[in-house]
């Protein structure tokens, strides 16, 4: 009896700096799950089915989990207006349970500062360019599964070592400004330290395959000194929201050459405004996209336009958007990810969605999205992305048509 007393009064000993601790913090506990039932296919290009003129894929059934999510998040007061912030996020494979890509703090996980000034933080998390992507995206569906507007904006699907600007960037120090009569900035570096990769065994340093895929950088990318920096600026005032915004990525990417490796400078420019008139919302986006490569720059136009209107108790959401033609000192039929240097290389997606509430957490949603490539171009969804053939470039001109996704989604999601 004595030694049950003694455990417990250890017991209370224990649990109460616990107690003191938990009453100077803040910690949340939260989450998504959303997941849709998605009907996809899409037409392929004839080299890839060995036929004159290809058919429409029969359709494919798939259950996709879309950026699905648990996390905590907390903040503790360090007195005189300053906090200690935190949080640590997982992805979660809503469709399949965890997978490889839904380790712990495999999303936005970082601890820094909070004052009247702003926040300042460390960790893994989107750049400020990600930020621009709800002023003009599909917002009613959170900008996630197939019905995602980066597919040909920022080149989302693609991972930074590929040549996207839509990636959650490890080794990252961030400073988000406070909020001055409507105007806040944004400011980003991701030093592509070997934390990501160790020694050499990185993507970067495989020559023979030197852009495949990660977000976190190797010691090839540190020894040559790579790294990727954001700028960006928002009004959101009333009515009316605006942003603008920059990325460069330095020495990223790597191309093995004759005699070396060269390393690519490449860059991203956006500019985005929408003004909510209550029965509609209108949104404009354009954005310049520049890669290196080794036989000169490549660069695209990008241009956009989306609708958001309150429908019911629901949202109606539309968008169109249009990748142009690959142009620039490159040679034809260069290609980042799906942009092509040459003739018949843009892309136009289309789509439409409804969200409906449930409740305060908890609504569904059914949208349906296509991307229309052109004959040498080959983008995809950024999302759960769609497998379409890439064979097609400029200098193959009886190629014929290229890969056109297209998909309609069934979806739910709850927040917690």
């Amino acid at each position: 009896m004595n030694k049950k007393l003694v455990a417990v009064a250890v017991a209370g000993l224990l649990a109460a700096p616990l107690a003191a601790e938990a009453q100077t913090a803040n910690v949340t506990l939260y989450g998504r799950l959303n997941v849709d039932l998605e009907f996809v296919n899409g037409k392929q290009a004839p080299v890839a089915c060995g036929l004159a003129i290809c058919q429409p894929n029969p359709v494919v059934s798939r259950l996709s989990s879309n950026s699905s999510r648990l996390g905590v998040r907390g903040t503790e007061s360090l007195g005189g207006g300053l906090n200690a912030v935190f949080q640590i996020e997982q992805n979660v494979s809503g469709d399949t349970g965890n997978s490889s890509t839904s380790g712990f703090a495999s999303r936005e996980t970082f601890v820094g500062l909070q004052g009247p000034w702003g926040t300042f933080k460390m960790g893994k998390f989107l750049m400020p360019y990600d930020d621009l992507h709800p002023i003009f995206g599909n917002v009613p569906t959170y900008t996630t599964s197939i019905l995602s507007t980066a597919d040909l904006w920022a080149q989302g699907t693609l991972s930074k070592f590929a040549g996207g600007f839509d990636a959650r960037l490890g080794n990252s120090l961030r400073f988000d400004s406070a909020t001055y009569a409507g105007f806040n900035f944004s400011g980003q570096i991701s030093l592509r330290d070997s934390s990501g990769f160790a020694d050499n065994t990185g993507p970067s340093a495989n020559t023979a395959n030197p852009i495949l895929g990660g977000d976190n950088g190797d010691h090839a990318s540190e020894l040559r000194h790579a790294y990727v920096i954001g700028l960006a600026g928002y009004y959101n005032n009333g009515p009316l929201q605006a942003g603008i915004g920059y990325e460069a990525n330095n020495k990223v990417r790597n191309y093995a050459i004759t005699g070396g490796q060269f390393y690519a400078d490449d860059w991203a420019f956006t500019a985005t405004g929408a003004y909510n008139f209550g029965f509609i919302r209108p949104a404009l986006v354009y954005e310049k996209l520049k890669y290196d490569t080794p036989t000169g720059d490549l660069k695209r136009d990008f241009y956009g336009i989306s609708a958001t209107a309150p429908i019911g108790p629901g949202v109606l959401y539309a968008f169109f958007g249009r990748a142009a033609d690959g142009k620039g000192s490159s040679a034809d039929g260069t290609r980042v990810g799906g942009l092509t240097k040459g003739d018949s290389t843009g892309s136009d997606q289309w789509e439409v969605s409804y969200t409906y509430p449930l409740s305060k957490r908890t609504s569904v949603y059914a949208g349906y999205v296509k991307l229309n490539n052109d004959r040498n171009a080959a983008y995809t969804f950024n999302i759960n992305a769609y497998t379409v053939s890439t064979a097609c470039t400029t200098s193959q001109q009886l190629c014929g048509e290229n890969g056109k996704p297209q998909g309609l989604v069934f979806g739910m999601i709850h927040l917690f």
